[in-house]
């Protein structure tokens, strides 16, 4: 890796400066709860930069991306990585949610709204929404939550300007994302985006999008509110932790062989059925 110089190692991609571009590397790394486990899931890194190369294409008309190239990348890091336009990187991570589940389910129970947004009485986990809302929150540094905001505070942060901007770009790209997912048999029950400002100050997509550790995917043909829904994401991942007894916290136990090999099948059906194509 001459000439490459490490800037940011996260919970699963690193980051590194080549050339004047960024190399976004998927590692084979896996968190739940925001702790980065020991065992790797095979082939991980690799479906999750095949699944966002893909997604990238689908929404181009939508919005800019920041990839130059998913080949100009060193060998040992080919197939898992992607050369980048650097950006400056907008704090706030931008969630979409059609569906109550997960720490929006856990809000609404408290509030009645999730980020501010009210909602209707009587949801419950799984409920589709009356209409896709936007949830951001602050971003975290590695080990830490995510911590929801509200709208207004996205304005009090970046602007009215650009806090609509996000609000638009996240909610049409989620809908075009489930749109496309409902017709291979998926919910796309939420998913966040991250967004940057490339050199010529143009709102640019980067990070990674739609993958299996950015959204939740459900089995549409099993959908039913008022319980934990089949998946097709780390949730899996995230019920085995609870169902261990471990208390979300580091240090993390060592994953189970055939967890491992059960999460490492539910990504790449996720991969297989929104594309259309068959994981070599």
């Amino acid at each position: 890796m001459r000439g490459m110089r490490l800037v940011h190692s996260g919970k699963v991609r690193d980051l590194y400066e080549d050339r004047g571009d960024i190399i976004l590397v998927a590692s084979d790394r896996v968190s739940i709860y925001d702790v980065i486990m020991p065992t790797p899931i095979p082939d991980k890194g690799a479906i999750l930069t095949a699944l966002s190369l893909w997604w990238f294409d689908q929404l181009r008309d939508l919005v800019p991306n920041h990839v130059i190239s998913a080949t100009d990348v060193p060998e040992e890091f080919a197939g898992r990585a992607i050369r980048c336009k650097r950006l400056e990187i907008i704090p706030v991570e931008c969630v979409a949610r059609g569906y109550l589940t997960g720490n929006g389910l856990k809000e609404y129970e408290k509030s009645g709204a999730v980020s501010g947004v009210e909602l209707p009485p009587g949801l419950v986990d799984g409920s589709a929404l009356p209409t896709p809302i936007f949830t951001p929150s602050a971003k975290a540094a590695v080990g830490e939550h995510d911590e929801p905001i509200t709208y207004e505070q996205v304005e009090a942060l970046l602007g009215e300007d650009r806090a609509a901007e996000l609000e638009d770009l996240t909610l049409r790209a989620y809908e075009l994302g489930q749109e496309h997912c409902e017709e291979a048999g998926i919910i796309l029950a939420d998913t966040k985006f991250e967004f940057g400002l490339d050199a010529s100050g143009t709102l640019t997509l980067g990070d990674e999008a739609l993958t299996p550790d950015s959204s939740r995917f459900w089995p549409l043909e099993s959908w039913k509110p008022g319980a934990r829904q089949p998946s097709y994401d780390k949730q899996y991942l995230r019920d085995w932790g609870v169902a261990s007894g471990w208390d979300p916290a580091d240090p993390a136990p060592e994953i189970p062989a055939e967890v491992v090999e059960k999460t490492r099948e539910l990504y790449i059906t996720a991969y297989e059925r929104i594309t259309g194509e068959t994981w070599a």
